[in-house]
Order: C-alpha cells, then sequence, then structure tokens
C-alpha cells in the first residue's frame, strides 16, 4: 500500500506559536490559566493540564482564581473579554492568531466608520464568537449560500465582508458572490489564511488521486472537519480520526494508496504514528 502524507499537514504557524507560548510560561514559576482550550486538540490541552496548566471556561471563575498568568486562546477573544481580563490582576499572554488579531483590527476600525460587519463563518465557533466581539453592534454571521442568499442589509449601508481564517475557500467565494450582487457597497477581504488555503487545496488534490483519505485533528476542530469535508467530496473512503486509537487499520489493507492530511492543530507525533501504522 502506498501512503501519501501532505507536505501541509500539522501546526500552522498560529497553533504552534500558540503552543509554544503555553509551555514558555509553564517554566515561569507562576500558576498557568488559558482562557478557554489553547487550541483544539485534547492531546495537547490533556498535556497541558497534566504539566498544571488550567483552563478557564467562564469570566465569572476568574475572581475566584489564585493570581497568575492568563493566556488568550488561538482563537483570540472578545474586546470586553480582553479589557476584563487585562484589568483583573492577572498577567495577561495574548497568544491569539496574528491573522485573527488582523480580523479585529479591520472590524473594529470599520465599524467605527458605520459599516456594517458579516463574518463569514460558523456562529458558535471561538474564533467567529471573538469577531463578534470586535465589530461593533452591526454584524451578522454568514455561514452557507442559503444564508447569504436570505441576508438582507439596508442598501444604503457600506458593509465589510470578513472571513473565519479557517472557512472553506470555495464556499466562501460563493457566498462573496452572492452578496457582491445584492448592490451594498461593499468591501470584501479574503481574511483566509494562506496555511488553510494551501492545506485545503492539498488535500483536495490528495484525495483525488487516492483510494483512501485518512484526515487527522479534533473533533471540535472547524478546520479539520472541512478538510474531511473536502477529501470526501473526491474520495469516499475518508476517515476522519483523532489519534491511532480510532482508526480501523483492516480497513485500509484493500487500498492500493492511502492519503494522509491533518488539521492545522494536530500534533506531529500523531501524524507519524498514524503514517507509520499504515506503511506497516
Amino acid at each position: 500500500m502506498n501512503v501519501q502524507l501532505a507536505d501541509s499537514a500539522g501546526f500552522c504557524f498560529g497553533v504552534k506559536r500558540a503552543v509554544d507560548v503555553v509551555y514558555d510560561a509553564i517554566g515561569k514559576g507562576k500558576k498557568v490559566y488559558t482562557y478557554g482550550p489553547i487550541i483544539h486538540n485534547d492531546e495537547v490541552v490533556n498535556d497541558l493540564r497534566n504539566k498544571g496548566v488550567s483552563v478557564i471556561d467562564s469570566l465569572d471563575e476568574i475572581p475566584t482564581l489564585e493570581k497568575g498568568i492568563i493566556i488568550i486562546r488561538s482563537h483570540g477573544i472578545s474586546k470586553s473579554e480582553y479589557e476584563y481580563i487585562k484589568d483583573s490582576g492577572f498577567e495577561i499572554i495574548d497568544a491569539t492568531c496574528p491573522f485573527v488579531k488582523k480580523i479585529h483590527n479591520n472590524v473594529e476600525k470599520k465599524s467605527t466608520e458605520g459599516y456594517t460587519v458579516i463574518i463569514i463563518g460558523n456562529d458558535g465557533h471561538p474564533e467567529v464568537e471573538g469577531i463578534k466581539g470586535w465589530s461593533g453592534e452591526k454584524y451578522l454571521v454568514i455561514g452557507n449560500v442559503e444564508e447569504a442568499k436570505k441576508c438582507e442589509i439596508p442598501k444604503d449601508e457600506s458593509v465589510l465582508v470578513v472571513s473565519q481564517t479557517t472557512f472553506n475557500y470555495k464556499k466562501f467565494k460563493d457566498i462573496v458572490e452572492i452578496i457582491s450582487k445584492k448592490g451594498y457597497d461593499i468591501l470584501a477581504l479574503n481574511t483566509i489564511c494562506n496555511a488553510t488555503e494551501e492545506r485545503q487545496t492539498e488535500a483536495r488534490d490528495l484525495a483525488k488521486v487516492c483510494d483512501a483519505m485518512i484526515v487527522i485533528g479534533g473533533k471540535q476542530s472547524s478546520n479539520t472537519r472541512k478538510l474531511y469535508e473536502i477529501c470526501k467530496e473526491e474520495c469516499d473512503d475518508t476517515y476522519y480520526i483523532q489519534t491511532l486509537v480510532d482508526l480501523d487499520l483492516n480497513k485500509l489493507r484493500s487500498f492500493r494508496s492511502v492519503g494522509i492530511t491533518a488539521g492545522a492543530s494536530t500534533p506531529n507525533n500523531i501524524i507519524k504514528e498514524v503514517q507509520i501504522a499504515c506503511q506497516k
């Protein structure tokens, strides 16, 4: 069986940076917290927990906690959350992905100029929730073509369109095209990060030529879920796993070629473990 690993599989720049920030903070001799899981990968979060890092799920917890370091997760948070943590007496380290931070800056600036902000992404996802919190009072989230068709904004409004950094690039283009035809004064920014576009393109190309595909990543990972959807479109035998334990290797024995890709929050050791097991 020929096993092909996508070149772009695994940690992206923003995720690696965020994880490194937490591991570096552990050695400072202070209690370390992350506001929300630092990334969407249970293996990484559990390893950090074993090293004494606690996850804060709500601002309500903060007044009861031992003082120390609070690290902002890679997905970013809202402006009000950031200011609350900054004023809480904790040392704050912002590990927000720089590409996400750029979106925050853009939507904050344009919302103060009177723009309505359209966020293309998955409502409820931590990154989208964070972007909302920098977008002023006039914003809406669009997650698919059907929602784009139903979108109604006063024609005299100026509209800024941004995207969740891990959104499907093809779907983003389709949604922007629909919104653009509605006649708004529109400024559309493709804020899908280059690593996401590259990863999705590579996954699609690999799925087209392989008999089976394995997509590795956390079940809460939006970018991994999109990789799975892309691969499934091109290859019926696509498997979504978190670790090697989730993979039935016997199912793969009948295939001549297997492709492997992984989400931006998947550690290299997990990818290698799956690759080696498939090659045996």
